[in-house]
């Protein structure tokens, strides 16, 4: 929020400066006015207009995140653990933080302010005599030299002397038939909403400038430019101060209405200055496009960071972002969406690594919440404390052994026995290519779903990708079947790069597999173990970053790692990578970006190094 309304300050700022810059001086003043009103109206919108169309100009290039490459390390072992189902654990709402707490105060201060003005303005209309002009109310005011209009109404104080009224009178009724009240109004609802922000009132006096070069531009031609120069020179200024009124003598005015009165018609040609909206306007869309590239750029850089922490530091870093969340003000539901308690966390079967560490950090949080409003309230039992320790606690020693685990034959069948939400489940090898023993399953829920209300949806996955049929209608001769495709690995590429081993292969996705096979091989076989004799013992991480070009060459590699020597090693082996078939988005080759973590493990001095 605070970040689009830094947005539509800017937007504000630039289209003034082009106005004050180019146009304000011309006599182009109905084409200014729309300048004003169209710019004013588009900075609000233009924060909210992205076209992927202009966010596709800036890259093509397509990320894939490859799989971990062990260098001398075992694989974890699986061990039986038992989970807690925890229920009934509520958070209080977080307290609305002190910036929307002043931004919501001065809302309602302007808007009480501008409430004033409205009630004043129909006190002096009330308590003033009045008459009919045709379709004009004339206020008449008491022992007053002050002239203003709003909307239909036209006030005109008492002490003006009859001949500069008609004069007067003439101007006004410019404002009236030009709506120039409903101009000023828009600007007071912005300056209700954007009370803090300087620019609107800057826009609200420019455009009053205009009203009244505009009025006096047609009212001169009614009593003869001689006797509107006395009309405004003369008066004793007694101005009413209300910002959404005309006011025929604003002392503040008078010189500028005296100067643009004596100026020549612009030329035609100055016209074209206009056009710089265009430019502008497309830049912004650009800029608006094409920043949420750069939140993407900025997400797979976290993610690049991510790969180099141990899941336990991922944890507290996700931990310590749901604690920023809630300091910022965010709600029970938006850190529940952040840590993947969205809903479709249960369409698929393993969630992904991030998706399974935010989890952890959130039932760490939701029980450290716990145990502070119990202690806080002076209920805290030994209960809650075991309760709070079964949340905080690691049921599995990493995200591998969690998914060793799920793809055990007992705990996918107990995964498809769960239906008490009403959904079906199937766990098959092959989404894609089922056995005949699976068909016949899917069919027989496919039944059960159209037959039995109860059900409402069926999940079918295989590990990898999930397919989800909300609705299912058979008759005779026609089937009818809804189904929504939740998440399928590397669906961003259509095709991704391949190698001459793997071209063959009929699915992309075994295309993928193939290629993450054939990199991880080349890297184990190829890369220098011994580099590892002059650094400490343990696990180190090189996090690998390169490009395969459109010519298939591998370009752009940069390695991180705790020692230079990894580095370049790292960096060594991609460049040995052998020519590879390049990408293609929609039929088009791009250039692809991989990255690879590389967990290389040095052993201790006095142990043999594994390998």
């Amino acid at each position: 929020m605070l970040y689009t309304i830094l947005q539509i300050i800017a937007f504000q700022a630039l289209f003034l400066l082009v106005y004050d810059l180019f146009l304000k001086r011309e006599t182009f003043f109905n084409c200014n006015r729309a300048y004003l009103m169209l710019t004013s109206i588009l900075s609000l919108i233009l924060p909210f207009v992205k076209f992927s169309t202009l966010k596709t100009m800036t890259t093509k290039d397509m990320v894939i995140h490859l799989p971990e490459v062990f260098i001398g390390a075992k694989a974890p072992t699986v061990y039986e653990v038992q989970t807690a189902e925890l229920a009934g654990i509520v958070l209080e709402q977080p307290q609305t933080p002190i910036w929307r707490i002043i931004a919501y105060t001065g809302i309602v201060i302007a808007t009480l302010i501008f409430l004033v003005k409205i009630i004043n303005l129909y006190w002096v209309k009330y308590k003033n005599p009045k008459r009919w002009k045709g379709n004009v109310l004339i206020v008449s005011l008491i022992k007053s030299a002050t002239a203003y209009s709003f909307f239909n109404t036209i006030f005109l104080g008492e002490r003006i002397s009859e001949t500069e009224k008609s004069t007067i009178y003439e101007h006004e009724l410019v404002h009236i038939k030009e709506l120039h009240t409903l101009d000023l109004l828009f600007f007071e609802v912005l300056r209700i909403i954007f009370w803090f922000n300087p620019l609107v009132y800057i826009y609200q006096n420019r455009i009053k400038e205009l009203h009244e070069y505009i009025a006096d531009a047609k009212a001169v031609k009614q009593s003869g430019i001689s006797e509107y120069y006395k009309s405004l020179l003369n008066q004793v200024l007694d101005v009413n101060q209300a910002s959404f009124t005309n006011a025929f003598f604003n002392s503040s005015l008078i010189k500028k209405r005296i100067v643009m009165l004596q100026k020549s018609k612009s030329k035609q040609l100055h016209l074209i200055k206009y056009a710089l909206l265009i430019p502008m306007v497309f830049g912004m869309l650009i800029y608006t496009s094409t920043e949420v590239r750069a939140q993407e750029k900025t997400t797979e850089q976290e993610q690049v960071s991510d790969q180099e922490l141990t899941e336990a530091e991922l944890v507290e870093k996700y931990r310590n972002k749901i604690l920023e969340m809630k300091k910022n003000g965010a709600t029970f539901f938006e850190i529940s969406d952040y840590a993947g308690m969205d809903g479709k966390s249960e369409e698929r079967y393993i969630p992904s690594k991030t998706r399974y560490l935010k989890f952890k950090a959130y039932m760490q949080y939701i029980a450290d919440g716990m145990i502070k409003r119990k202690t806080e309230d002076g209920t805290l039992s030994q209960s809650h404390k075991d309760t709070a320790e079964l949340m905080s606690m690691d049921t599995f020693a990493s995200y591998q052994e969690f998914r060793d685990f799920k793809n055990t034959k007992e705990e996918k069948e107990r995964w498809e026995a769960n239906t008490d939400d009403g959904v079906l489940k199937l766990f098959v090898e092959d989404t894609a290519n089922k056995t005949e023993e699976e068909t016949k399953r899917y069919n027989a829920l496919l039944k059960q779903l159209e037959n039995d209300a109860y059900f409402n949806k069926l999940v079918v996955t295989d590990g990898r990708s999930t397919l989800v049929l909300d609705s299912y209608i058979s008759a005779e001769g026609e089937e009818v079947i809804k189904d929504e495709i939740v998440e399928i690995p590397f669906t961003v590429v259509e095709e991704s790069p391949t190698t001459v081993e793997c071209k063959d292969l009929e699915r992309n996705e075994d295309r993928k597999d193939c290629l993450s096979m054939l990199v991880n091989k080349h890297i184990s076989e190829n890369f220098n173990t011994s580099v590892g004799d002059n650094l400490s013992p343990g696990r180190k991480r090189v996090f690998v970053q390169f490009k395969i070009d459109s010519d298939g060459t591998v370009k752009e590699i940069m390695a991180r790692a705790p020692s230079p020597m990894l580095e370049e090693e790292a960096k060594r082996v991609i460049a040995t990578l052998p020519q590879f078939i390049p990408g293609k988005q929609k039929g088009e080759i791009v250039v692809v970006p991989f990255s690879i973590p590389i967990v290389f493990e040095v052993a201790s001095k006095a142990e043999p190094k594994k390998e």
